[in-house]
């Protein structure tokens, strides 16, 4: 057993943990929350964002100090919300939730959150919240039915995957990418290395990351 820190992601998202990956960051545990994400009474996506995020690193913590061998993990949350001015997009999960997503989000504006949250076992909390800028060309009819008929949209904030089909559709983008596709991971790596979690552990390392 090394003395290096390990850390929990408190998500199932395959994105997440493939942007992780992405800079050479492998969890050494997974405990997705099954959180309701449903806002409050006038509540902003940006709070929502927020409190989401820190509500599954609270779960996540709980869970895993249970768990001797990561009682004393670093846990990481993240929520992302898509909103069109003060209402936040729903997680499609119908194919209709998609079709009124993309509707609204044809030929306009839109922002991007994402709520980040860092638990240390001490019970230091850090936390982020990080905004991109996203536009969208004007969607024809069959453009919104061709998307629906993919599926990528299900289970994506705002119903859609900027990092697959959907990418087609942005004009414009101001901000993190990664972000977008649910981790910002310059905020994500400022977080881990601020809480000294060794960020560069694995790059020496190619075919460990290729395993990944």
């Amino acid at each position: 057993m090394t003395d290096r820190k390990l850390l929990v992601l408190a998500s199932g998202s395959p994105r997440r943990l493939a942007l992780l990956e992405q800079i050479g960051i492998k969890p050494d545990y997974l405990l997705p929350s099954d959180a309701d994400e449903t806002p409050e009474k006038n509540e902003t996506p940006r709070a929502l964002a927020a409190r989401l995020a820190r509500i599954k690193a609270e779960t996540a913590r709980r869970s895993a100090e249970r768990d001797d061998e990561y009682a004393g993990a670093l846990v990481l949350a993240a929520d992302t919300v898509v909103a069109v001015g003060r209402r936040a997009l729903p997680k499609a999960e119908l194919s209709e939730e998609a079709e009124q997503c993309l509707r609204l989000l044809s030929g306009r504006a839109h922002r991007v959150y994402t709520g980040l949250c860092l638990m240390a076992p001490n019970g230091a909390v850090r936390q982020k919240l990080v905004e991109t800028r996203v536009r969208f060309k004007r969607l024809s009819s069959e453009e919104v039915d061709d998307y629906v008929a993919s599926g990528e949209w299900r289970g994506k904030a705002g119903g859609y995957a900027i990092q697959g089909l959907a990418g087609s559709f942005v004009v414009k983008l101001v901000g993190s990418y990664s972000n977008v596709v649910g981790l910002p991971l310059y905020e994500t790596a400022s977080l881990l290395g601020g809480a000294g979690y060794p960020l560069r552990a694995n790059w020496s390392d190619p075919l460990s990351m290729a395993e990944g």
